[in-house]
């Protein structure tokens, strides 16, 4: 079976045998077994295919906010979350000052040492293949020179305004595509800044809209033309954007039967302990805002997150890898280190911890996006540039094991995971356990038979590899060459042809 009637097969199972089960922690989507609905454009398809075979890409969330070192946005919403509760500023007890007061950050950012040549060399070496970055996160604060708004980056407020590198976003893009990297674009569809969002007549009631859209249609419609304007522009100004990754599932379109009030019960905790919000029909014509995008950038990805349809292109498990295989294009958003948004005195995953993080992700037929936040200075830590060296160093010798590979059952046997290649070559990716201070002398695994003449070598260090089956157990016996070669390494790849 070739690469992609595998593909066109298991996107075909996903509609007919899986369910949707979404719950929103931290404004976000965890997913289990979702509905998944196949795109029908062939240049998506393509580009979808594409995108798959990367496997590992930079997310960076990066705004105004970072000053205070705080949870993104979230500290906005009146939602009693204790993530992202008011500890800043000057009155955190008082709302409207709290906001007023974030809001003014906009006079003090100024990321002098901003310096994206850098990050993309950096992302690069370690083997990543696309960024997506936030625009516009939920608080609305623009970090590209949008004509709409005077919340951003550029606006004369900003200090930074005046720097030649003001336009963040198109620099991160220009960066990055020189390195030979994809462009994503992050851009939040809730703006809690702007006035037809949460309309200042009235104070807000969660992460919501404030007022009734269906009461109100052309406040509302003038919301959704500003949100639809800003995308094109990033679309239109900013040169080839190969992702529209959109946050804020709950901007959507509702049916009536789903939508609840504020005083029906929904803001009692639920069973997981996580708070409820209102449902309620926030329209933002995503079908037409698509064809229009598509019209600007052809074969664009769109991932309208934690929306089911059409629309979302691929699915984005939160700092979580899934215990099983998902049948869909998928990607696990993992945080680095602190937390989204910049952190001081962040502590950073090891690279064993990424490394195997990558592998696991990889070997159930997922890409990772790996979440660095910069500071407020425009820099990103120095544990950032170790991890990445660290992964970079791995993936020089590893990276055949996973670029353009698939998922194979079993997937993973114990610390050792399985990926395959349309040419028919096996990687047994043999995952350094906590304990273990040497390469063992043998390799174990269970679930895969080889055929009678098959080669087997390690990726890394020259020489065959014996190896026996029984059953279904495979033994692979590594020479001591190999275990001298491989010393210190977090995984080794046994590569069977």
């Amino acid at each position: 079976m070739n690469k992609n009637t595998s593909k066109s097969k298991i996107l075909s199972l996903a509609i007919l045998f899986f369910l949707i089960f979404a719950a929103h922690v931290m404004g976000q989507a965890i997913y289990e077994d979702e509905r998944y609905v196949p795109e029908t454009d062939p240049l998506v398809l393509e580009k979808l295919d594409q995108w798959q075979d990367l496997k590992f890409g930079l997310l960076m969330h990066w705004g105004a906010y970072s000053q205070w070192g705080i949870v993104e946005s979230w500290s906005l919403s009146p939602e009693e979350y204790g993530w992202c509760e008011r500890k800043k500023g000057s009155n955190p007890e008082n709302y409207f000052a709290y906001k007023k007061e974030y809001e003014n950050l906009q006079k003090t950012f100024n990321p002098v040492k901003f310096n994206p040549e850098k990050w993309a060399k950096a992302a690069k070496n370690a083997g990543m293949k696309y960024v997506v970055f936030t625009t516009k996160h939920h608080d609305g604060f623009s970090m590209f020179d949008s004509k709409y708004t005077d919340y951003k980056i550029t606006d004369s407020k900003t200090p930074f305004s005046t720097n030649p590198k003001a336009n963040v976003t198109k620099e991160i893009f220009n960066a990055f595509r020189e390195e030979g990297l994809w462009a994503g674009a992050y851009f939040s569809k809730p703006d809690w800044h702007h006035p037809n969002y949460w309309n200042p007549y009235y104070p807000p009631k969660d992460r919501n809209v404030n007022y009734e859209p269906e009461a109100n249609p052309e406040m509302w419609n003038d919301y959704v033309e500003f949100t639809h304007n800003q995308i094109l522009e990033l679309l239109t100004d900013y040169g080839k954007v190969d992702i529209l990754w959109l946050d804020g599932g709950w901007v959507a379109k509702t049916p009536k039967s789903q939508i609840t009030s504020w005083y029906d019960g929904q803001l009692k905790n639920n069973e997981n302990g996580y708070l409820k919000h209102r449902i309620v029909n926030q329209d933002i014509r995503m079908d037409e805002l698509v064809v229009k995008a598509r019209k600007k950038q052809p074969g664009l990805i769109v991932v309208d997150r934690a929306v089911h349809g059409k629309n979302q292109n691929y699915l984005t498990p939160e700092n979580r890898v899934p215990e099983k295989p998902l049948p869909y294009p998928w990607e696990s958003c993992i945080i680095a280190g602190g937390g989204w948004s910049y952190s001081f005195n962040a502590n950073y995953m090891s690279t064993k911890q990424a490394v195997h993080t990558l592998v696991d992700i990889v070997a159930k037929g997922g890409n990772l996006l790996f979440n660095i936040a910069p500071s407020p200075e425009g820099e990103w830590d120095q544990g950032a540039y170790d991890l990445l060296e660290g992964i970079g160093n791995w993936m020089d010798v590893n990276k055949e094991a996973i670029y353009g590979t698939e998922a194979m059952a079993p997937y993973k046997d114990k610390n050792v995971c399985v990926t395959t290649k349309p040419d028919g070559s096996i990687y047994l990716t043999y995952l350094m356990v906590e304990d273990e201070k040497s390469i063992p002398k043998s390799v174990e695994f269970n679930g895969l038979k080889l055929k009678r003449g098959s080669r087997a070598s390690i990726l890394g260090a020259r020489g065959s590899v014996k190896w026996h089956q029984d059953g279904d157990q495979l033994r692979f016996e590594i020479p001591d060459a190999a275990m001298n070669k491989l010393a210190g390494t977090p995984a080794f790849v046994i590569k069977i042809k």
